[in-house]
């Protein structure tokens, strides 16, 4: 035997690179991967929602498409529960557009027959005209999340994994295909939130135009529907730790001529709210409100939430500026800034105005109480705070369970996300990063919140939109900290059982109603009060 013969070449073992979990779900790239997340709503869309018969979802639908038809014929807004009213201005205008483009001749009160077989011809039109309408806005709003998550996170594979979680979250699922009024009063304010999460951490000059913004958003959410109220309510506490060592003025707000800007700006703030005022004046018309039972929420006096909510902004503001170093100037100038976008947006109400939208923009919560339960009301109206602390944990015991998704399951795969973004807070603290768990736990702790008080109402799918984003948001800001976590070995097989829960329950309530079998006898439980002046021909006249 040789001497080369016996030495023995070493073995080199190489340990496999481990896979990168964003890897594997961003197969498309950013464009790519918007691209096919629309592709398969729309799939979705057609198989489970245009299709289905057009007195499915009657409830909201025969409400927004019979308030359009009745504008279209002249007549004023006949909804106003929540009051819908951007919801039905669209569809409104939609209806007419595509009458005029000869698609459409269900547009107007008077071209919908009395008979059965022309009513149900006629309805099918306009309902399947009013779906495409519900799926082009949540459409749209998913690319607008997208596009903001992009400028939130630096890697555009979180972006896109947030943009996922909102595209089949259950509140999408929903309304992409119903004429509903909470995804065009939602997605606003979360646009504002997402909004000054990007002006907050990254100064510039034109940083009061974004406040502007989203003041606009804000009011425009509220007048679609007076539940906003709760979330732009949260916004200025909620907005305050995201701030960052750039997000510090620039040096134009340093200098004299930034005051210049500002009483530009105060004057044209002070010019818009002249011009709104009137409208303020209504909404407090002691004579409307009571025609309409509202009933003051706080020291037997409306205005005064309002006005306190209007403090608690300026606030929050100043302690914003204060903690992120944003100068005198440039505070003063975006306060008048949210005061011009708040009054520009409330003058919206202007192009079709109805008392009853007014007054119950002006009076989100006492709006809100006519609707609540016996309990909630007297609740609200007593002077006992125990009985409200007793209404809030047992409305916080029902959130709790719902987030198990085993002590009261419901169609809405976020709660998932919330296994993992709650550890990720307590891992986030325990590692040093506190900013960044205490951002990840405000944005939870409110979504919390207004769950809680959604249960007053049976906390029901069409209300997530309001929360869900939030609880996304809480858990990307999580997973862009600890970015690193996709390498581990469990990375992969947790964030595909995610995304398949996420198809699988998001979508179950839409393929429910594709597959129900129930008639349309309960419309005639409520269509003499909402629509009077339309015949439906199986109810008694």
């Amino acid at each position: 035997m040789t001497r080369m013969s016996q030495l023995q070449t070493p073995t080199i073992l190489t340990k496999a690179a481990p896979r990168d979990a964003f890897v594997g779900l961003n197969l498309l790239g950013w464009s790519g991967g918007l691209a096919a997340l629309v592709v398969g709503l729309a799939v979705s869309f057609l198989l489970f929602g245009y299709f289905v018969i057009y007195y499915r979802n009657a409830d909201m639908d025969f409400m927004v498409i019979y308030s359009a038809l009745a504008m279209n014929a002249g007549h004023p807004q006949q909804f106003m529960d929540h009051t819908a009213y951007h919801t039905i201005l669209t569809l409104k205008d939609w209806f007419a557009l595509l009458h005029d483009l000869g698609l459409l001749d269900a547009w107007t009160l008077p071209a919908i027959p009395k008979d059965a077989a022309g009513f149900d011809l006629a309805m099918t039109h306009a309902v399947h005209a009013g779906r495409v309408l519900a799926f082009l806005i949540a459409a749209g709003s998913v690319l607008i999340f997208a596009g903001l998550s992009r400028l939130i996170f630096r890697d555009w594979r979180i972006a896109l994994t947030a943009t996922l979680a909102f595209a089949l979250s259950g509140g999408v699922a929903v309304h992409s295909r119903i004429l509903r009024s909470e995804l065009v009063a939602a997605c606003p304010v979360i646009f504002a939130l997402m909004i000054l999460m990007v002006i907050g951490r990254r100064a510039h000059l034109a940083r009061p135009l974004g406040m502007a913004a989203a003041a606009t958003l804000c009011v425009l959410g509220m007048e679609n529907k007076v539940q906003a109220i709760l979330l732009i309510g949260a916004l200025p506490l909620l907005i305050l730790p995201f701030g960052s060592a750039q997000g510090a003025s620039v040096g134009f707000w340093r200098t004299p001529a930034s005051w210049l800007a500002a009483i530009v700006t105060t004057l044209a703030a002070l010019a818009a709210a002249w011009m709104a005022w009137p409208l303020v004046v209504t909404g407090l018309d002691r004579a409307l409100l009571d025609a309409a039972q509202f009933h003051p929420l706080l020291l037997g006096r409306y205005g005064v939430y309002q006005l306190a909510l209007l403090v608690f902004v300026a606030i929050c503001m100043i302690a914003f500026a204060a903690i992120w170093r944003v100068s005198v100037a440039e505070t003063l100038t975006s306060m008048s800034a949210v005061a011009l976008g708040a009054a520009a947006a409330l003058l919206l109400l202007n192009v079709d105005y109805n008392t009853g939208n007014v007054i119950a923009v002006v009076n989100p919560m006492e709006k809100m109480l006519t609707f609540a339960d016996a309990s909630t009301s007297s609740a609200a109206s007593g002077s006992s705070p125990l009985a409200v602390i007793l209404l809030l944990l047992d409305g916080l015991a029902s959130v709790l369970a719902r987030y198990t998704f085993v002590l009261h399951s419901s169609p809405r795969p976020t709660v998932f996300l919330t296994w993992l973004i709650l550890p990720g807070i307590v891992f986030a603290w325990r590692r040093g990063e506190r900013l960044v768990a205490l951002q990840a736990a405000l944005l939870m702790a409110v979504a919390i919140g207004i769950d809680t008080l959604g249960v007053r109402r049976g906390l029901k799918i069409e209300y997530f939109i309001f929360t869900d984003p939030l609880i996304i948001l809480s858990g990307a800001i999580l997973l862009e900290q600890f970015s690193d976590l996709s390498l581990h070995r469990w990375a992969f097989p947790i964030a595909a059982t995610l995304f398949g829960l996420h198809i699988a329950v998001g979508q179950s309530e839409p393929i429910k109603y594709a597959f129900m079998r129930k008639g349309p006898q309960s419309i005639c439980e409520w269509n003499r009060y909402y629509m009077p002046l339309m015949s439906v021909p199986w109810c008694p006249t």
